[in-house]
């Protein structure tokens, strides 16, 4: 199952390429970074604890989930009216309603450029409009993601608050914002004011705790000598992974690069799971 949402930085491509290295064996799959839940779109768990320090994000989760197909003919009219100057008038409206709030949100993000979310100082999203005039795509499902999400729990919060809550059983896939230059990776600058450093390390603190406590952890990280020093070679795995940059202005200037995986239950020898690990 597809995502419905466009991420910057999004997994579209992980679960494209290796979505072997994803299938460990769980109860639950827990995402404190849910982005556009492209991986947990792919793998389509029973039950899951989804979360993101954006509450925007997150409501509009909830909004596809009970409302489906109220955002579904919002974005129908949405659809109807988009140019460039609807774009703008909807992108400064402060809406009340869960639905309508989804259905912006989702607007936006598919006809903004390349699917960034940025806000300014106030709060505000103000991320030009892009190239792209689809609002509503031929494989939209609404009810599908709709019945899906039912089996999950959507929170907005801080990251440490999910993986604390982590125990066996669960698989905790982590994709946190990437602070640290890497391959062609030009939008670090913005990352460093949502998620810096100390987060960083943070995050791993916390991701030791969980592996003692029995969970199962997945993280994608920059591939960057610093996240490896972060992870000891003793208790992680580091699978580098090659992909092609989707940040670039121009699909000219998309050239490959590389991301770094890292787990305790994936053998580093093989970019497939390592059976005598994960099960």
């Amino acid at each position: 199952m597809k995502p419905f949402l466009n991420w910057a930085g999004g997994k579209r491509w992980l679960v494209s390429n290796h979505a072997a290295i994803l299938h460990a064996p769980c109860d639950r799959f827990v995402e404190p970074f849910l982005g556009s839940g492209a991986v947990y779109f792919h793998l389509e768990p029973k039950k899951a604890l989804l979360s993101d320090a954006n509450p925007r994000l997150i409501e509009t989760f909830g909004a596809v989930r009970d409302e489906p197909g109220e955002v579904l003919e919002l974005l129908k009219l949405h659809q109807r009216r988009h140019d460039s100057g609807y774009y703008y008038r909807v992108r400064e409206q402060s809406l009340r309603k869960n639905a309508t709030r989804a259905a912006q949100f989702i607007y936006l993000n598919r006809t903004c450029f390349n699917g960034l979310y940025r806000v300014n100082l106030d709060g505000r999203f103000n991320v030009p409009k892009g190239s792209k005039d689809a609002v509503l795509l031929p494989d939209d499902d609404f009810l599908a993601w709709s019945e899906l999400l039912r089996g999950a729990q959507l929170r907005a919060g801080d990251f440490a608050e999910s993986i604390e809550e982590t125990g066996p059983g669960d698989l905790l896939y982590v994709d946190p914002p990437y602070t640290v230059k890497h391959n062609m990776n030009n939008f670090v600058k913005y990352n460093e004011r949502i998620f810096s450093w100390a987060d960083q390390v943070r995050l791993r603190d916390s991701l030791v705790a969980a592996t003692k406590r029995g969970v199962r952890v997945i993280l994608s990280n920059a591939d960057h000598p610093s996240i490896r020093d972060l992870y000891p070679a003793s208790d992680w795995a580091k699978i580098t992974l090659g992909r092609h940059s989707r940040l670039a202005a121009s699909s000219d200037h998309r050239k490959p690069t590389t991301e770094l995986v890292i787990s305790n239950c994936l053998s580093a020898r093989s970019k497939h799971r390592d059976p005598r690990v994960c099960t």
